[in-house]
């Protein structure tokens, strides 16, 4: 590593005890080519880049999809089949992203597990890793940290993923403690998680969201660019920006909400698998998945950002990383609660129930908040900030990058 780029990120010389890796083998919660690219290991990964080689893996899964769901039962299956036909691919410089061929569930994880570590091991040589960093995300991919010969293991813990709709809850859990005795590093980014289990864990540390400042901001400083596709729709508009999923989202709420105001425009702007026909509101807008890079923009275009979730064990242990992008576009935001509010305490509006959530709403509409104020508040909560974050306590614990590495072609 450059000693310019050493300064750059506040990381001291290697001294001869320190553990080296030379690359990141991150073992994501989503998929590259379907999800947001927001989410906290995929920023993580793009700001490690900058310093070395990454391969980001597809996740493995955590459950095995059913025929019962449908429609998006072959959707997630011809979801799934494209990535896999991609196979090795550089995105960025220094990123590479692979999705290995793996079998969900209980019984599948009995297959890949022999299966998987090879394919991991070949994409990494050919991104130009060899002493790696394994940063696992996705619970199930534990049982192939330690054949990857790993420097050291990062666990980053961001939600409860064992409640996730149609996993294996006993095996992930399985999974979960497994990994918090093994990772060098437990990252939290839920106050409540880091209370309730950093104890249970070799090293524990609390880095929650950050977020693409430059991006929103500028999104909001200029409303001008707003995206071709809501330019037809009338205001006011009031704006979700996010999956629209029964695990986090509450529908009935957003239902009853949109009823109440039908002067107001309600746009919808994520994946969702929720039945077909679930909202036949005249004022609710669902627009579908858009690209991250256009995130920021639908965000602007609205007068009103909601988070309408529902009261679940997984949402009271959230942190929706869409908070801190909200508050950096500089938009009036109206939530339901969830623990993680208490330190956004007089930057956002609570409400609980249809009637509450509506009449917070209109009233964001008339006491429109100071945005410099909401984008001061997050200003510094950068994903550099949080990468670098993560650097320096990796360096406490004597575990360094080795330096900057370009990686071959993929």
């Amino acid at each position: 590593m450059t000693a310019s780029l050493l300064e750059q990120t506040g990381i001291s010389a290697i001294g001869p005890a320190t553990r080296s890796f030379d690359g990141v083998i991150c073992f994501g919660g989503g998929d590259w080519w379907y999800h947001n690219r927001g989410h906290y290991d995929m920023q993580m990964m793009r700001n490690f880049s900058r310093l070395m080689p990454i391969l980001y893996v597809n996740s493995v899964g955590v459950r095995m999809p059913s025929m019962r769901e449908g429609r998006m039962f072959v959707r997630r299956v011809a979801r799934k089949l494209r990535s896999l036909r991609r196979g090795l691919v550089r995105v960025e410089t220094n990123f590479c992203v692979v999705s290995p061929l793996v079998a969900p569930g209980k019984m599948g994880g009995r297959i890949s597990k022999p299966l998987l570590p090879p394919q991991i091991r070949w994409a990494a040589f050919r991104a130009g890793i060899r002493r790696p960093l394994v940063w696992v995300n996705c619970p199930a991919a534990a049982e192939a940290v330690d054949r990857l010969n790993p420097v050291a293991v990062i666990y980053e813990r961001t939600d409860r993923s064992e409640l996730f709709p149609g996993s294996d809850r006993n095996q992930i859990r399985q999974f979960h403690d497994r990994l918090c005795r093994r990772a060098d590093l437990t990252l939290f980014c839920s106050e409540l998680l880091f209370d309730a289990e950093s104890r249970d864990c070799r090293n524990a540390m609390y880095v929650d969201h950050g977020v693409d400042f430059d991006r929103f901001e500028a999104a909001g400083l200029n409303p001008a660019g707003e995206p071709g596709d809501v330019r037809h729709i009338a205001r006011p508009r009031v704006g979700f920006i996010g999956g629209i999923d029964s695990h986090t989202f509450d529908p009935p709420l957003l239902v009853d909400v949109a009823r109440r105001l039908p002067q107001l425009q309600f746009l919808l702007v994520g994946a969702c698998s929720l039945p077909a026909g679930w909202c036949q509101l005249p004022n609710v807008h669902l627009l579908g998945q858009r690209a991250y890079e256009s995130v920021a923009d639908y965000m602007a275009a609205c007068d009103v950002l909601i988070m309408p979730w529902n009261s679940s064990d997984w949402i009271k242990a959230c942190n929706p990383v869409k908070l801190k992008e909200y508050l950096a576009v500089g938009k009036p935001v109206v939530t339901t609660e969830f623990e993680e509010l208490k330190r956004y305490e007089g930057f956002v509006r609570r409400a609980t129930g249809g009637e509450e959530f509506a009449e917070q709403i209109c009233r964001a509409l008339t006491e429109q908040p100071d945005p410099d104020r909401m984008r001061q508040r997050v200003r510094t909560e950068t994903w550099a900030a949080k990468s670098q974050a993560v650097l320096h306590r990796l360096t406490e614990l004597g575990i360094q990058p080795a330096g900057i590495q370009t990686a071959k072609s993929a």
